[in-house]
C-alpha cells in the first residue's frame, strides 16, 4: 500500500466499503440460506467498525482491518484467480492500493523494497484535471472522455522493465461535495473544456479538498510489456534525428523489455551490396558484432558461401540458438562462430533491414547465454523491424543529404545567384516534347569581374623544406639503427646499407631534386624495411630499437611524416579559416546586389565575383553596386588578413600569406563549361583577363626581382588611371577607419606574356586582433565621409 494521501487535489479520498456492506445486507435478506448466512456473518464481523461504512482517511486502519477487508471483498477477488489476475483495491488516480492478489504482490516484491509505484507520465496537473472530470461525470452527469492509456512501469527480479496497462472499475465509488464545493454551471463547463492547460481556472472551480471520493475502485493491471515497448520504440526512433548513444541505449532497453533478457545487446552492420562488403554504420558508437573491431570486411571473409547466400539473397532471419553447438555442427562456419564466442555471444539473431527491396544491413541481437535467442522468439521482430527499417532508411537519407550538401558546397556548387538560369533551362528541357534536345550552354553577358586571392607565400619552398626535414630525420634514424645492428651483426650487407644511407644524407643536405622524395621512399620501403624485419628477432635490444623506429613512422606512409604533416595541416587550417571568413562576408555582400561568387582552395584561397544586370535581371542594376562590391572586397581582404594574424600563433607550421586584388573595368561574358562544370570567360578578348589572373601573383615589380605581393600588405593590380583614383579613395576611407596603413606604394608591374601596362598599389594592413566582429562599410558610407 502506498500512503499517498497527501496529494493536492480537489478530492479527499475516504476509503469506504458502504456499497459492499449494502450489498451484503440485501443478500442477508435473501432466501438462499448459505449466501444469507455468509452475508450475516460478514456483517456481524464488520459491525464493531463503523469506519468501514463511514470512510477511512487514516490509511493505517487498512492494515488493521486487512483480513476483514479481504473477506468483505472476497466476491470481487476470487481466491481461485489470485495467482493469475493482477488486481488490487484502489482509489483511481491516487497511488493508494491495497488488498492485492498474490500475483500483484509477487510483482511488487520482485521490484524491490525501494521501488515506488507511480503512473507513467502522469503529473500533478493531469491528476488535478482528471479528478475534476471524474466529479463532472459522476456528480453532474457529463460524459467527458478523459481516459488515456495509463501505465505502471515495474522492473522484474532480473531488472528488465515491464509495462502494465491500468484499468479502473469505479462501481463502488461515489463523489460527494463538501461545504467548500463550488456549484458548477453550464457556462463554467463551456469555459473549462477550452482551457485544459489553465490549472488556476480548474482550481478556482474545484478548490482543493472540496469534494470527497467515498468508496473504492478496483485496479486491474494488464501486462502490456511488448505492446508498450513497441510504442516506446516508435517514439524513441521518431523523436531522435541522429542515431546517438542515447538512442542506442533506449532501443537496447526496449528490446530487453520485449525479450525479457536483461543483458541483451543490440548491434547493426551495414551491407554494401555493390562492393559485397560489411561496413561499420555511420552512427555514433553503434556496435557491430559481425565486424567487432574492424571498420569493413569482405562478406565472403566471415561467412561460408551457403550462409552468405541465405543472408544476402533469401533475406530471412539467421538464428543461432547455441553458438557452441553451431560451431561443432557447421565446421564451414566455425570461423564466424569463434568470432562470436570471442565476444561472449552464445545465441544470436541476425535480422535483415530491407527498404524498397534494398538490403541496407543486419540488426544483431545477441545474448551471452545459449538458447535465450531462438527461432520462436525471433518472430517478435516482425512487429519491430518495420519501425527500425523506416528509421534506418531515414538516417541514411539524411546522411545522403548531408553528403550532397558537402559535395555541392565544397566541389560542384551552383551559386544561388545564377540558379534561376539553370532551373529555367532544366524546366524547358523537362517540359519539351522531345527529351533528346541538347542542353544549351549558360552564358551571362556584360558582367564585371572581380578577382582576389590570399596566397601562401613561398608555399613550394616551405613544402620542400618540410620534405627535406622529414627525409633527413628518416635517414638519420636509420643510420643510427643500422650502426647499432652492425655492432652485433657484422655483415657486409649492413655495412653497404650504412654507406648508401650516408650517401643519401649528403645528397639531401646539399640539394633536394624533384625525384628525391620518391627515390628515398622506394629505397627505404623496398630495401631497408625488409632488412629490419629480418633482424627484428635477432635479440631483445635490437628488437626494441627496431620497434621504436617503426613506432615513430606514419601509419599510412610508413615513413617519417612529421614536418610534412605539420605543413599540410597548417595549409588546411589556413584555407578552411580564410574560406569561412569569405563565405560569411559574402552573405552580407549578396544583400547589396545579387552576384555570382565562387572560391577555390589551392595554396591559399582565390575568389571570383561577377556582377551585372544579366546575373539578376529582376533587379535594377546600377554601376554603384560594382563600386560597393569593390569596396566590400577590399574590406574582406583586410578581415581575412586579420583572421590569419590571429590564427598564425596556433599553426603547427609557420607560414606567411600575401593578398592580391585584380581590377578589371571592362565588362566580359562568362560561359558555364559543361565538361568542366564551372564558369569561365567567353571569347578571345576576355581571355586576356584570365591570362592576367593566372600569372599576376608570381610577377615582379618592373625592373626589380621583388615580387609585387608582400606579407602584411594588400596589392591592388590595375591598368587604367580611373581605377587607380577609385581605389585610392577606398584606401583613404579605410585608412580613416583604421583598417589600412598610412603608406601607399605605387609601382609598375613587369610585362607579362601578351599583357603590358599593368600597375599596382600596395598598402599595409592594420591588425586589430581585439576586434571580434569587424564592421563592413558600404559605398554610401564612403560618400558620406567625403561630404564632411
Amino acid at each position: 500500500m502506498d500512503d499517498s494521501q497527501n496529494i493536492i487535489g480537489p478530492l479527499i479520498a475516504k476509503i469506504s466499503f458502504h456499497k459492499v456492506l449494502e450489498s451484503l445486507e440485501n443478500i442477508a435478506q435473501s432466501d438462499i440460506d448459505y449466501r444469507s448466512e455468509y452475508a450475516k456473518a460478514l456483517l456481524k464481523h464488520a459491525e464493531p467498525y463503523p469506519e468501514l461504512r463511514e470512510g477511512i482517511t487514516d490509511l493505517s486502519l487498512l492494515d488493521k482491518h486487512e483480513k476483514l477487508i479481504k473477506n468483505l471483498l472476497a466476491d470481487l477477488f476470487p481466491t481461485a484467480l489470485t495467482r493469475n489476475e493482477i488486481k488490487a483495491a484502489a482509489i483511481p488516480f491516487f497511488n493508494i492500493t491495497f488488498n492485492y492478489t498474490e500475483r500483484f504482490k509477487n510483482i511488487v516484491n520482485a521490484a524491490g523494497d525501494d521501488f515506488g509505484m507511480a503512473i507513467r507520465n502522469f503529473d500533478d496537473h493531469q491528476f488535478y484535471v482528471f479528478c475534476c472530470c471524474l466529479i463532472l461525470n459522476s456528480h453532474y452527469g457529463y460524459h467527458f472522455d478523459f481516459s488515456k492509456p495509463l501505465f505502471y512501469d515495474i522492473p522484474d527480479s532480473t531488472g528488465v522493465m515491464r509495462h502494465y496497462r491500468i484499468l479502473y472499475n469505479a462501481d463502488f465509488l461515489e463523489i460527494i461535495p463538501t461545504e467548500k464545493a463550488v456549484e458548477i454551471t453550464p457556462e463554467d463547463v463551456n469555459l473549462l473544456i477550452d482551457n485544459f492547460d489553465n490549472l488556476d481556472l480548474w482550481r478556482q472551480k474545484f478548490p482543493e479538498g472540496s469534494w470527497i471520493s467515498k468508496g473504492f475502485g478496483i485496479l486491474t493491471l494488464f501486462d502490456a510489456t511488448t505492446e508498450s515497448a513497441i510504442s516506446n520504440l516508435k517514439s524513441n526512433l521518431l523523436k531522435n534525428e541522429d542515431f546517438t548513444d542515447d538512442t542506442k541505449a533506449g532501443v537496447e532497453s526496449i528490446f530487453r523489455s520485449i525479450y525479457k533478457i536483461p543483458d541483451l545487446r543490440i548491434g547493426y552492420t551495414e551491407i554494401n551490396t555493390e562492393d559485397n562488403e560489411f561496413r561499420l554504420a555511420p552512427f555514433d558508437d553503434m556496435k557491430s558484432f559481425i565486424l567487432d573491431n574492424n571498420r569493413e570486411m569482405s562478406c565472403g571473409s566471415m561467412f561460408c558461401e551457403c550462409t552468405l547466400d541465405y543472408l544476402m539473397n533469401k533475406k530471412d532471419y539467421f538464428i543461432i540458438s547455441d553458438v557452441d553447438a553451431y560451431a561443432k555442427d557447421n565446421p564451414e562456419d566455425a570461423k564466424f562462430a569463434q568470432h562470436l564466442l570471442a565476444q561472449d555471444v552464445r545465441s544470436c539473431i541476425l535480422a535483415p533491414i530491407i527498404k524498397n527491396n534494398k538490403l541496407l544491413g543486419l540488426v544483431e541481437l545477441v545474448s551471452s547465454r545459449p538458447k535465450e535467442l531462438n527461432s520462436i522468439n525471433a518472430n517478435k521482430l516482425a512487429y519491430i523491424l518495420p519501425f527500425l527499417s523506416d528509421t534506418i532508411e531515414r538516417y541514411y537519407s539524411e546522411l545522403q543529404n548531408q553528403i550532397d550538401a558537402i559535395i555541392q558546397n565544397e566541389y560542384t556548387a551552383i551559386h544561388h545567384s545564377v540558379y534561376w538560369k539553370f532551373r529555367e533551362e532544366a524546366l524547358q528541357h523537362i517540359n519539351s516534347a522531345s527529351r533528346n534536345l541538347a542542353y544549351k550552354e549558360i552564358v551571362f553577358r556584360e558582367v564585371y569581374p572581380l578577382y582576389g586571392q590570399i596566397d601562401i607565400k613561398g608555399s613550394s619552398t616551405a613544402r620542400n623544406e618540410s620534405i627535406e626535414k622529414d627525409l633527413i630525420l628518416q635517414i638519420e634514424s636509420l643510420l643510427s639503427l643500422f650502426r647499432f645492428i652492425f655492432k652485433t651483426e657484422k655483415l657486409p650487407l649492413i655495412e653497404q646499407h650504412i654507406y648508401e644511407l650516408e650517401k643519401l644524407e649528403n645528397q639531401l643536405k646539399s640539394e633536394l631534386k624533384a625525384d628525391t622524395e620518391a627515390v628515398v621512399q622506394n629505397y627505404v620501403i623496398n630495401e631497408i624495411h625488409p632488412v629490419l624485419q629480418h633482424f627484428d628477432s635477432a635479440n631483445t635490444e635490437i628488437h626494441d630499437k627496431i620497434a621504436a623506429y617503426f613506432a615513430s613512422l606514419d601509419d599510412k606512409m610508413k615513413l617519417v611524416y612529421d614536418s610534412r604533416k605539420d605543413f599540410d595541416d597548417a595549409l588546411s587550417i589556413i584555407n578552411k579559416q580564410m574560406a569561412a571568413v569569405l563565405d560569411r562576408k559574402q552573405e552580407e555582400a549578396q544583400a547589396f546586389f545579387p552576384h555570382y561568387y565562387e572560391r577555390f582552395k589551392t595554396d591559399g584561397v582565390e575568389h571570383n565575383l561577377y556582377i551585372g544586370a544579366s546575373i539578376s535581371p529582376k533587379h535594377s542594376y546600377n554601376p554603384i553596386y560594382l563600386d560597393n562590391l569593390r569596396l566590400w572586397q577590399l574590406q574582406a581582404m583586410c578581415e581575412m588578413e586579420n583572421e590569419y594574424y590571429k590564427l598564425r600563433p596556433t599553426l603547427p607550421y609557420d607560414l606567411d600569406v600575401t593578398s592580391l586584388i585584380l581590377v578589371f573595368s571592362a565588362p566580359i561574358s562568362i560561359r558555364f563549361r559543361m565538361d568542366e562544370k564551372r564558369f569561365d570567360v567567353d571569347g578571345t578578348y576576355n581571355a586576356r583577363y584570365e591570362v592576367v589572373k593566372k600569372r599576376i601573383d608570381k610577377s615582379y615589380i618592373k625592373g626589380t626581382k621583388e615580387r609585387i605581393t608582400e606579407k602584411g600588405k594588400i596589392t591592388i593590380v590595375y591598368s587604367q588611371k580611373q581605377e587607380e583614383e577609385e581605389y585610392r579613395r577606398y584606401i583613404r576611407f579605410l585608412q580613416h577607419k583604421n583598417m589600412l596603413g598610412n603608406v601607399i606604394e605605387s609601382f609598375e608591374v613587369e610585362d607579362l606574356q601578351g599583357v603590358t601596362g599593368l600597375k599596382a598599389l600596395r598598402v599595409g594592413v592594420i591588425y586589430a586582433v581585439q576586434q571580434k566582429n569587424a564592421e563592413t562599410y558600404s559605398y554610401e558610407d564612403l560618400l558620406k565621409e567625403l561630404e564632411h
